[in-house]
């Protein structure tokens, strides 16, 4: 979360928004209510919270206005579970497809790998000094493995690293004294490992392989919709293989990190704690809820399926018990947000029990001239910003000017206006289009500066607009 909950006020949520998004203030007020209306309902009496429902939200305009974005950006900020659905890609109840509760379970697992990442992260010191201890073990084998041929080994390794090592002239030692002997050059290459001045000696290590069974499942229901495979329910039967590998003392703390990491995690605890956050913080986007209308009343089974489609999601969207392979979710307090460009029908020719389950409508306005000039230059890591900084890369400076940005913006919104509307996204198409032979050439050019002005944009993008033929294709 950036920032903590009571500095979530609505009006900073809005500021936050700003610095990604260009306009749609009605949404971003929207979002930022349905936000702080969680925050304050963990505020209440347990009883009383548990009655509170989330007000789902239904955003209506053309694609590229931001309607993703705003809601991605709303998760990124309370560091929120988030998964993004496509409402054409469900089926009805017995057809061959997706059905609408593997949303559910596909946020259930996000949630899940949010809190085990934080769980990771949280060990990271820990397991680091797991895997020097286990790094010093393969330097220094133990005195069973290394019966054969005395203790020559970790001697070897003391006098590679220019240390003092006791000159062992006797063939026989005293066990007290290799044992002394040993925990004082454990103490030595511990240290050694620590500042890194071992980082490019080579170590064989061994570590752990994970089973691959590769056992198909047949048919696409079943236990695959519950996202359970065989390889997973077998997997813990199977004993894990071992593999030696040769590598530098660097990569193999960063191998063996990552193994200790993952002992040191309890997978109960995350599971857990992942299927609470993805009860109370869970936020789904279902995109093109549209394209689930049946329009104009024709019948027949593609519209029999958009409407299952849509009284499926009815219980998911009012609460309900889904089945996981982790146990039962309830969507009861679930943020949906819901999207359609709605350019052949409308949000009342949603089945009328839907429309009930999204009572916060807003419509995001289409974008003009003004707006995608300030796209292409306000935003963190703006388009253009991010132009700049490839070609820099390259040893090429680019200067955008003011008369260069509005005249993008100006075809841009033309085309937007001739074409199909695609919003921002037509900023792409244009940007790139206009410094594709920059971009083929900055090898050659390192150290020159372009200037992008308003006679550039045009030279380069003008004919190009006006051939209907060849814009078809291209923008």
């Amino acid at each position: 979360m950036i920032g903590g909950e009571s500095t979530l006020i609505p009006s900073a949520i809005v500021q936050y928004l700003d610095r990604y998004i260009v306009g749609q203030d009605r949404a971003k007020r929207a979002v930022a209510v349905a936000l702080r209306n969680r925050i304050r309902r963990r505020m209440l009496e347990a009883d009383l919270a548990h009655e509170v429902a989330p007000k789902n939200i239904l955003m209506v305009g053309p694609t590229g206005v931001g309607k993703t974005e705003i809601a991605r950006r709303l998760a990124e900020l309370v560091n929120a579970p988030f998964v993004k659905v496509e409402a054409t890609k469900f089926t009805e109840v017995g057809y061959v497809g997706r059905d609408v509760e593997s949303m559910v379970r596909d946020l259930v697992e996000t949630a899940i790998q949010m809190v085990r990442k934080k769980m990771l992260e949280d060990v990271q010191a820990s397991a680091m000094e797991k895997a020097r201890e286990r790094v010093v073990d393969f330097l220094v084998p133990s005195r069973k493995k290394n019966a054969s041929g005395g203790i020559p080994t970790f001697m070897s390794v003391l006098k590679s690293i220019g240390s003092d090592a006791p000159d062992q002239s006797s063939e026989e030692t005293e066990i007290s004294e290799d044992e002394r002997m040993r925990d004082s050059t454990r103490v030595k290459l511990l240290d050694l490992v620590a500042q890194g001045k071992l980082d490019d000696r080579e170590v064989e290590i061994e570590v752990q392989e994970s089973p691959h069974m590769g056992i198909p499942i047949m048919g696409g229901m079943g236990m695959d919709e519950m996202g359970i495979s065989i390889g997973e329910m077998l997997g813990g039967l199977m004993p894990k293989k071992k593999k030696h590998r040769t590598v530098k003392v660097k990569d193999a703390l960063r191998l063996l990190q990552n193994e200790e990491a993952e002992k040191l995690i309890d997978e109960d605890a995350a599971t857990r704690m992942g299927l609470e956050k993805a009860q109370e913080e869970g936020i789904i986007f279902v995109d093109e809820i549209d394209k689930i209308v049946a329009r104009g009343g024709a019948g027949g089974t593609h519209d029999v399926s958009r409407d299952g489609v849509q009284r499926d999601l009815l219980p998911v969207v009012e609460g309900c018990s889904v089945q996981t392979k982790y146990g039962q979710v309830s969507t009861d307090h679930i943020l949906f947000i819901a999207a359609g460009a709605f350019h052949q029908s409308k949000p009342s020719d949603l089945v009328p029990e839907l429309q009930g389950r999204f009572p916060i409508r807003v419509e995001l306005e289409p974008l003009d001239k003004t707006q995608l000039a300030r796209i292409l230059t306000e935003p963190k890591h703006s388009l253009l910003q991010q132009y700049e900084a490839l070609l820099q890369t390259e040893g090429v400076t680019l200067d955008f000017r003011e008369d260069g940005v509005q005249e993008i913006a100006a075809l841009a919104e033309s085309m937007n206006l001739e074409m199909e509307n695609i919003g921002a996204r037509r900023l792409h198409t244009m940007v790139e289009q206009l410094l594709e032979e920059i971009s083929y050439e900055a090898p050659e050019r390192s150290g020159e500066t372009v200037t992008v002005g308003g006679d550039f944009v045009r030279e380069r993008l003008a004919s190009l607009v006006q051939d209907s033929d060849v814009r078809r294709y291209l923008l």
